[in-house]
């Protein structure tokens, strides 16, 4: 936006590797979860855990694009292409974290209760909308988590790309150096 801005804020900083270390975290444990057996100590408590990081993380990535559009960012760094697909795959990643919030959201109150967000407050249920919605909107969730996995590898690596090969400041402006 700006061509005096060289870094991103602090606080985008902190938002953009908080939010990246619980959505590996979240992916690790979802696909954790999805083998735990009804004896398991973990069957309640994994997946009330996994719902209630998953709506404050919902929370934080609405107040990030807030954060994003009133506050100045430095400027995308490459080809115009590069710059395009940049934007392309940023704008696919809010996306696909909504479909994962969306379908986790239909997973959970498909029987019409509350996700209780660490016992604090209780998000209410929307019901069924529709027949089979938990399964559809878990065939969902898994895909776009998977998705959003394999687009994060491709941003992580486009920023050592361009921090080893063209040796700009894209990886540096994230990190705050």
């Amino acid at each position: 936006m700006s061509s005096q801005v060289t870094h991103y804020n602090v606080v985008s900083r902190y938002i953009h590797w908080f939010s990246a270390v619980v959505i590996v975290g979240m992916f690790a444990v979802g696909l954790w979860m999805t083998d735990l057996s009804y004896y398991s100590s973990w069957y309640q408590t994994a997946p009330h855990w996994h719902k209630s990081v998953g709506l404050l993380l919902a929370g934080l990535t609405v107040f990030r694009i807030v954060w994003k559009l009133v506050t100045v960012s430095p400027g995308v760094e490459g080809s115009k292409l590069e710059r395009i697909l940049a934007k392309i795959v940023h704008l696919f990643i809010y996306f696909d974290l909504f479909v994962l919030f969306a379908s986790g959201y239909f997973i959970s109150t498909e029987d019409g209760r509350g996700i209780d967000v660490f016992n604090w407050f209780t998000v209410p249920g929307a019901g069924a909308l529709f027949e089979g919605q938990a399964d559809l909107a878990g065939l969902i969730h898994l895909y776009a988590a998977w998705t959003l996995i394999l687009v994060a590898v491709v941003h992580a690596l486009a920023a050592f790309k361009h921090h080893f090969v063209n040796k700009d400041n894209t990886l540096r402006k994230m990190i705050g150096v």
